[in-house]
């Protein structure tokens, strides 16, 4: 089967598949290790968290094309699955909203498996970040940032 070319009709399972991927970019990899896991065997869900925040920070700054941009608020965190001492997981995001002095960002946190490749969703989130001045206050995202947004967002009836 060519999964290079869309599917030949707008039904079916590879339709309804094609339509609800998102494309999201690979922001940070992390592997878990003994000193993150808490007392039920598992990654401490603040490990995770925090490794969120972090990589959201920087997919953020590298967007907004500025340094100055701090964590206004988290979405609810869900966590769906464990993770164990030596998986390794992949952070991904994708920007959801850019406003005027502030930028929404989906997060997935993935277990990946080294051998056959396979992710499995383990947390998701979204997180803001507003852009700051030398006094801590906001201030606008450049017009470049707003207009390569504008450029590459997708129009909301593609979205189903």
């Amino acid at each position: 089967m060519n999964f290079s070319e869309p599917p030949a009709t707008t039904g079916g399972f590879f339709y309804v598949l094609f339509k609800s991927m998102k494309t999201m970019k690979l922001i940070n990899k992390k592997i878990c290790m003994g000193k993150d896991i808490g007392i039920h065997g598992n990654v401490f869900g603040g490990y995770i968290m925090s490794w969120i925040d972090e990589a959201g920070a920087a997919f953020a700054t590298e967007y907004c094309c500025t340094p100055n941009m701090v964590t206004l608020r988290v979405g609810e965190l869900l966590f769906k699955k464990p993770l164990k001492a030596g998986n390794h997981v992949r952070l991904y995001g994708d920007v959801d909203h850019l406003g005027n002095t502030s930028i929404k960002i989906n997060i997935e946190a993935r277990k990946f498996n080294l051998y056959s490749g396979e992710e499995t969703v383990v947390c998701t989130t979204s997180i803001t970040f507003v852009r700051i001045d030398d006094d801590g206050q906001p201030t606008p995202i450049g017009e470049t940032v707003k207009r390569n947004y504008e450029r590459t967002k997708v129009p909301e009836e593609m979205m189903g």
